[in-house]
């Protein structure tokens, strides 16, 4: 599993808020991020080949008890290898997790993009692990661990 998660780093944005937004939700390692630039835009992207990153995001997505509503976001950036799904950058500053439809036009300073590539696990496994579903609120046939 490869977790990619890209943050535009706006003129106006210090790169240190940028990345603390980053790292309120994911548990990369300071040296899995750098700071790039791709024509006259620039990045903070963080990198890692397993799954470890996401174990903060699992725990913030049912402290905040919006399973359901992350589960819907992350299927629809599905594809056969991979899923892509946006977050709010200014929440994530706060350490909330809020969803975005697309990656402009709803989060003012751009959204933070998440790539998930499921290499040898599968993504119905990755989604049961981290968004699984609910009834009454309660998950039902949550995967307790990764292990891939």
């Amino acid at each position: 599993m490869i977790v990619r998660v890209r943050a535009s780093l706006n003129p106006t944005e210090s790169p240190e808020k940028v990345l603390k937004s980053i790292l309120n939700l994911f548990d990369f390692k300071e040296a899995e991020c750098e700071r790039t630039s791709s024509g006259e835009k620039e990045y903070i992207i963080c990198v890692a080949k397993s799954g470890s990153p996401l174990y903060k995001l699992r725990n913030l997505l049912r402290q905040q008890r919006i399973l359901d509503a992350a589960r819907s976001y992350i299927e629809r950036g599905m594809e056969d290898t991979r899923t892509v799904f946006y977050l709010n950058k200014q929440a994530a500053f706060m350490g909330k997790v809020s969803f975005c439809t697309y990656e402009t036009g709803e989060s003012p300073l751009g959204a933070i993009v998440v790539s998930i590539e499921f290499e040898n696990c599968g993504p119905e496994r990755v989604l049961d692990w981290l968004a699984p579903r609910t009834v009454d609120g309660k998950p039902v046939n949550e995967v307790a661990e990764l292990n891939c």
